[in-house]
């Protein structure tokens, strides 16, 4: 039987990873994880939609009677295991490694314990406005049977669920914490929408596959988007250095009860007027009208389109 050189290899790993530590002015001195558990996380939000839905993603045996009690201990335990991930992400971005005195490290759990009790006192928040897109979802497909299906089985109505936890976390400046909580929704649905984007009540996306919403979109209320829809930037603006300007605004702005049909890629900071309508695989860069109706050319040469003009 074949033997394996693993000392060799692990001595190699060390020092790969001593040199990134190195040349990135890492503390490899601290002993402790650095950055938040992606496990962690998904324990976490799991127990939360349970939370947030104790009788129809809470535990299977759970009855109506002892809902609070559930939710209560649910609720305890996901925000004390929450906590901690809190602590690392910003013990991370003050580089707590640096920090020599202990009321650093105080503060820091000062810091902490706050983002976790406002993130606690958001909750009912969120639930009201995941019932608004549940109610969309249901209201918006006909194959949907009843409020309690689309919960359980549509993919949006998941992407969602971890969209609006991360963007509350993602306000309480913890961005690695969102875009975890975002990740693991994405790796599941295909669903892509980064925690930064402003997203209102009632957003309904159907199939949902291929979805992508960039950070700084900005999207009103009663939206509707189905599957391979992009809301996307234009181009990406450097500076001087040519290093790449971060937090410019560079994504739609989709106002009040627009429609956007399949495979519409939408780029640069344009608006879509309230009520608009984007056929399906339209590529647009140009603002649309209140009530403007933009689909793909119906002859042949490309040269025409619906509506307001070409796409």
């Amino acid at each position: 039987m074949g033997t394996f050189d693993i000392t060799g290899v692990v001595q190699s790993l060390h020092e790969v990873r001593h040199q990134w530590r190195h040349t990135q002015r890492r503390n490899s001195e601290a002993g402790n994880r650095e950055f938040p558990s992606r496990d962690a996380l998904g324990a976490i939000i799991d127990s939360l939609k349970g939370v947030l839905f104790p009788m129809r993603l809470g535990p299977p045996d759970l009855r109506q009677e002892s809902e609070d009690f559930h939710v209560a201990h649910a609720l305890d335990g996901a925000l004390h295991a929450l906590l901690k991930q809190v602590r690392r992400e910003l013990a991370y971005n003050a580089h707590l490694g640096q920090l020599a005195d202990s009321d650093g490290v105080r503060d820091l759990d000062q810091q902490a314990l706050t983002a976790t009790r406002d993130f606690a006192a958001a909750l009912p928040a969120i639930r009201a406005l995941l019932d608004s897109d549940v109610l969309a979802a249901y209201q918006g497909d006909p194959a949907a049977r009843s409020v309690d299906e689309v919960l359980l089985c549509y993919p949006g109505v998941l992407a969602m669920i971890h969209y609006r936890l991360a963007h509350q976390l993602y306000g309480l400046g913890l961005p690695l914490l969102a875009r975890i909580i975002a990740e693991l929704a994405h790796g599941a649905t295909g669903i892509d929408i980064h925690p930064g984007a402003h997203i209102g009540p009632g957003f309904f996306i159907d199939h949902g596959t291929g979805v992508v919403i960039g950070e700084t979109a900005v999207i009103g209320a009663r939206v509707r988007v189905y599957q391979a829809v992009t809301l996307g930037a234009k181009r990406f603006p450097t500076d001087a250095e040519g290093k790449l300007q971060k937090g410019l605004p560079r994504h739609p702005v989709v106002e009040d009860d627009v429609v956007i049909y399949a495979g519409a890629t939408i780029l640069g900071r344009i608006t879509l007027g309230k009520g608009a309508v984007i056929g399906g695989n339209v590529w647009l860069t140009h603002d649309v009208p209140a009530g403007g109706r933009i689909a793909q050319a119906e002859s042949r040469s490309g040269a025409l389109a619906k509506g307001i003009g070409a796409s």
